[in-house]
């Protein structure tokens, strides 16, 4: 047996994930990484006694090139004498009926594919071929998301499946770094193919791959991803011991006070709490519940939770709130003034000259393009189908995605006032940055300054 193959089976032991006589579907892509998996697993397998089915999904992305991917995995069950299952969807369509990305779009429907798949087939372990270099880069995809002790920790060897928690997903290979799968696919003449859309810049995972990543290791630290690795194992460690320590302390009768728990237990005790709740639980509401005793939190336009003094969250009925048709019609005389809208005051001043000459934001103020702005504005609520051109965007979006984004609650959202041109373009949005058509300029000759 050669020496992957060893360190293949010692972690298999070590982690306890694949036991004697199991049934286990192999989700291979055609690329090095799932090949390998396959080859490795099919050498262990009359050791084992396993039965192994292989498994390919085809997310139409690339053409001729996703079919061959398709056909070079049917060949290799073919060679091995294996159970071949394979399934395709239109990903891009299906994005953007979801309006989410290509790669959250191509993660749900493979794994609803290999959970259908598994099902039928009365297996209830998927083997996966993530190595130890997609973990370097998961965790600097997570970094730049703002993930919290959890994320960062990275994927386990061994968990349930995202679409059904009563299967289990297994990775032999997060040991392992690509170049040692590559090396043993040399070795062993393993056919794979190499997935252009890799070298591509328009996902973030690759351009953390292809240009930050070797970046951070040819001027900052060229052993990055043996510190990484150790960093989320630490991460995940001490997450597991938060995680622990909170269920525990929520299962003792007689509790500790929750005001004198160290701060990584509370947020777990209440992101717990949340979670049952089928809540969202990101760290800013989070937060507030921890900082704050029996103060209600938004959390949609008809519920509120908030925390007691014993650290437990209590849901709070609240009336729908509906959407607002109330408006102003405002026009600039004189020089400046002000206007009451909405439970607020707003105060607006024009001033010659070019933008270069006012350097000094005050506080709750912004300025604007006075011309472009007009002489007459409308104020107003925020109305269902909205959409507004924020600075530095390309296109307007909807306002209620802006939102969801900025995590504002949904009860808060209706109550926001957004000011708009006399032919009811929107400019300006309370809480959000300016109009990008708005903004000032080197041609600009006139400033609104407006604010509360």
């Amino acid at each position: 047996m050669s020496q992957f193959l060893q360190r293949v089976e010692a972690a298999l032991l070590k982690d306890r994930l694949l036991p004697r006589g199991k049934k286990i579907l192999v989700a291979v892509s055609g690329g090095a990484d799932s090949q390998v998996l396959l080859a490795a697993l099919h050498s262990l397998a009359d050791k084992y006694r396993w039965q192994l089915s292989v498994a390919h999904f085809n997310h139409r992305l690339r053409g001729r090139a996703s079919q061959a991917d398709e056909s070079l995995v049917c060949r290799t069950a073919a060679q091995f004498s294996l159970p071949f299952f394979s399934g395709q969807a239109d990903v891009a369509r299906f994005a953007r009926q979801a309006k989410i990305s290509l790669e959250m779009a191509a993660r749900r429907l493979r794994h609803e594919f290999l959970a259908r798949i598994a099902r039928e087939q009365k297996i209830s372990t998927i083997a996966l071929a993530h190595h130890a270099d997609d973990q370097v880069e998961l965790f600097f995809l997570r970094l730049l998301r703002g993930a919290g002790g959890a994320g960062l920790a990275g994927m386990k060897s061994g968990s349930p499946s995202p679409v059904d928690s009563k299967l289990r997903l297994v990775r032999p290979l997060l040991g392992f770094t690509k170049a040692d799968l590559i090396e043993f696919a040399g070795e062993q003449n393993i056919a794979f193919r190499e997935d252009a859309s890799n070298l591509t810049a328009n996902f973030l995972r690759n351009r953390i791959r292809n240009e930050l990543l070797p970046l951070l290791q040819k001027e900052y630290q060229p052993g990055l991803n043996q510190t990484v690795l150790r960093l989320m194992e630490i991460t995940g460690a001490e997450t597991e011991w938060a995680r622990q320590t909170a269920r525990e302390w929520e299962q003792t009768s007689r509790r500790p006070d929750f005001a004198g728990l160290p701060v990584a237990v509370q947020r777990k005790v209440i992101q717990a709490q949340l979670h049952r709740l089928g809540l969202v639980s990101d760290f800013d509401l989070i937060e507030q519940l921890r900082l704050s005793v029996d103060k209600p939190v938004s959390v949609s336009a008809t519920l509120a939770v908030a925390r007691d003094t014993a650290g437990m969250i209590v849901c709070k009925e609240m009336a729908g709130t509906l959407f607002s048709g109330a408006q102003h019609r405002l026009k600039f005389t004189g020089q400046a003034g002000r206007v009451n809208f909405g439970g607020q005051e707003f105060r607006w001043q024009i001033r010659a000259g070019n933008p270069a000459i006012s350097l000094a934001k005050p506080a709750n103020r912004e300025f604007f393009d006075a011309d472009r702005v007009g002489g007459e504005i409308i104020l107003r609520h925020w109305q269902t189908g909205d959409r507004f051109r924020p600075i530095g965007m390309k296109s307007a979006v909807k306002l209620q995605n802006l939102f969801v984004n900025a995590k504002i609650p949904a009860a808060r959202r209706r109550s926001l006032v957004v000011a708009a041109t006399a032919a009811g373009e929107i400019f300006w949005v309370e809480g959000l940055r300016i109009g990008e058509k708005y903004k000032l300029t080197s041609a600009t000759r006139r400033q609104l300054c407006w604010g509360c």
